[in-house]
């Protein structure tokens, strides 16, 4: 969620409708929970639209769009997102900045357009999944009577108890995938002899496990969380001769290479770990070189660490703080995630960010096999996102503040 300052209309007969539409969008990009079928759902005339079980009903029907990669159905999916927003009388607009990729904008005027906007975010897309590794394949989705789309034998009882608190996060890791390439003599398989490509690409895989045991040694000690160090992992090796039956075994190759996931905190010095890149990991004194395939900005435009405050000098996060209250729940800690979201665009501007979803008394599987969402807890995300747009849409301190909507 990006925090900014707007006006609703001054009656919110509509708001529940509205969360209807916001909390699917929300909550989609963490559940692939998928089909590869379209759904033939039709809600009855007689049924309340803001019933729970027509919000349940609704995210199953766009659950059963397949926004899995690598070929998500986006055309689809936008279909379903303007066809609610047309029944809450929203403004809407596609875009496309990349082709075949839509950008779905609804717009709620307030009644002071001279106001900044609020924007709530979220991406449609999901990672694929392994089907063979489900307790039950997520294509289709399933449903217990407790939880939505939950794999058999593998469910969140009522009597569960798990954290109560909303996890909440002011600022996330920031990916550096890395690729170190070695290059040496090629040569006969059976012959020893210095500075081969293999040879120079292990001392370097040597060098970040030093780093990586050092970095892991902290959180193993309960001195720093996984957010707080910076992680790499080995995600791919690349080397060898190809053949019909696989790889030349006498020969040692020229070239050899290898990838990494590397996850930058805001805190850390981005300038130490460039060092360390190319005179440890991937120094040219041992042919080797690097890339990277990504490199998320530690720093915003006015380099500072890309954080949101989370104290009394961000006037969003002490509204979010009283509206989750005031909706009968709780917000943990403020954290770093340990992944990438879209909220990195936002901070790198320096606009606040803040990414929510209040989702409790549920393990956290995002990415994982069997991953579910209890039904009750997705229910009650209905209300507090309808405090929290309350809150925020209520707002009018930041309107002296001087950011431009162009900056939003």
């Amino acid at each position: 969620m990006a925090s900014s300052s707007s006006h609703t209309k001054s009656g919110y007969e509509n708001i529940t409708n509205l969360l209807r539409l916001c909390w699917v969008l929300l909550t989609i990009s963490s559940f692939p929970f998928l089909s590869s079928s379209k759904s033939t759902y039709s809600e009855p005339e007689s049924q309340d639209p803001s019933s729970p079980s027509s919000a349940i009903s609704r995210f199953q029907q766009y659950l059963r769009i397949n926004t899995a990669h690598p070929n998500p159905q986006y055309s689809e999916a936008a279909d379903f997102i303007l066809s609610q927003a047309n029944s809450l009388s929203l403004h809407s607009q596609t875009l496309e900045f990349v082709p075949g990729k839509p950008l779905v904008l609804l717009k709620w005027p307030g009644s002071d357009p001279t106001l900044p906007s609020i924007l709530l975010n979220s991406h449609t897309d999901v990672v694929p999944t392994e089907d063979a590794k489900w307790a039950t394949p997520p294509l289709p989705p399933k449903s217990t009577p407790t939880a939505i789309f939950t794999p058999e034998g593998r469910r969140t009882p009522r009597s569960t108890s798990l954290d109560e608190k909303y996890n909440v996060f002011y600022g996330e890791r920031c990916s550096w995938w890395l690729v170190i390439k070695a290059t040496g003599a090629p040569g006969h398989g059976a012959k020893l002899y210095d500075n081969t490509a293999m040879e120079n690409l292990m001392k370097s895989i040597e060098s970040v496990w030093r780093f990586r045991d050092s970095q892991f040694d902290l959180v193993k000690s309960g001195l720093k969380v996984d957010s707080e160090v910076i992680s790499v992992n080995l995600v791919f090796l690349k080397a060898g001769t190809p053949s019909p039956t696989g790889f030349v075994m006498n020969l040692q190759p020229s070239e050899a290479e290898a990838g990494f996931d590397v996850r930058v905190s805001p805190n850390a010095d981005p300038k130490s770990l460039e060092k360390r890149i190319a005179e440890e990991w991937a120094p040219a004194s041992r042919n080797m070189a690097f890339e990277y395939k990504q490199k998320v900005p530690v720093l915003d435009k006015f380099g500072k660490p890309v954080l949101t405050a989370t104290d009394s000098s961000n006037p969003w996060w002490s509204l979010l703080e009283e509206a989750v209250k005031d909706a009968n729940g709780t917000l943990g800690k403020p954290e770093i995630i340990i992944g990438t979201t879209d909220a990195r665009y936002f901070r790198a501007r320096g606009v606040p960010a803040i990414g929510f979803s209040p989702i409790a008394n549920t393990p956290i599987l995002f990415h994982d096999h069997n991953e579910f969402l209890n039904k009750d807890e997705y229910l009650k995300g209905i209300s507090v996102y309808e405090s929290i747009i309350k809150a925020y849409a209520s707002y009018v301190g930041h309107g002296s503040s001087g950011i431009s909507k162009d900056e939003l």
